[in-house]
């Protein structure tokens, strides 16, 4: 148990970091073309990271099962469903 926690506050870190950096490339963004890719890059990543902090934390039986079964291929779509 002590292992999940330490993966939920590892994850919990890289999302303030990536916040950090968004904000500090928001400013950037209309600047420059490498700004801009290097700002959705990071939303990107960040989604990713959320995303797998939600799976973390939702423990229902359900889901378990569903890590154990093959997976469909998730799509960039799928990381920002919940974002709205």
């Amino acid at each position: 148990m002590r292992g999940l926690f330490k993966v939920k506050q590892d994850l919990i870190c890289s999302i303030r970091e990536k916040e950090l950096q968004l904000s500090k490339l928001k400013e950037h963004i209309d600047k420059s073309v490498v700004c801009s890719d290097l700002y959705n890059k990071v939303l990107i990543e960040k989604a990713v990271l959320t995303k797998q902090l939600e799976d973390l934390q939702n423990k229902s039986l359900i889901n378990r099962i569903k890590h154990l079964l093959p997976r469909r291929e998730k799509l960039i779509c799928d990381y920002f469903k919940g974002n709205n």
